[in-house]
């Protein structure tokens, strides 16, 4: 299916649909353009959790692997657009074809944390029962992924 882009004269967010491919955890493509799922942040694909048995392995990995199956199974894929960020990507709530959202679905299944900072809270209870179910990364030990990336580039943490 091609990718269709939008913008009823309504309404001013651009509405993007077609098959997504997934770059990482919180990174979609959709012909051509990236988007970033809006109000989670998922963790990178170098960044290594511990199970909950101590041993560890590639959470971003396992989340981007997740979300390409999440997404594969009720093409296509519709990006409602809310902002661009600082690299330009579009910034976007996502939905399958069958409705359900794949930034809540990602923070339900422990593949990602609400990032209270962009959500403003609209993923918590999502989390919340992620953490209380123990599943994903809440299953071990990991580190918030913008706190990885604030070590991995040794700048400031930016959550």
């Amino acid at each position: 299916m091609a990718a269709l882009v939008c913008c009823h004269p309504t309404v001013a967010a651009e509405l993007l649909i077609g098959r997504a491919s997934v770059i990482d955890g919180d990174t979609i493509e959709i012909a051509g353009k990236r988007v970033r799922l809006h109000g989670v942040d998922a963790p990178e694909s170098w960044q290594k959790c511990e199970d909950g048995d101590g041993a560890t392995y590639r959470c971003g990995k396992a989340a981007a692997a997740a979300l390409d199956q999440f997404l594969a199974a009720s093409r296509p894929t519709r990006c409602e657009f809310v902002e661009h960020d600082r690299y330009n990507r579009l910034v976007s709530v996502c939905f399958r074809a069958d409705g359900r959202d794949a930034n809540r679905w990602l923070v339900q299944s422990g593949n990602a944390v609400d990032w209270e900072r962009y959500s403003k809270g609209a993923y918590a209870i999502a989390q919340k029962e992620a953490q209380a179910r123990g599943v994903g990364i809440w299953r071990g030990k990991f580190l918030l992924p913008c706190e990885a990336r604030a070590v991995r580039t040794k700048h400031e943490r930016n959550c």
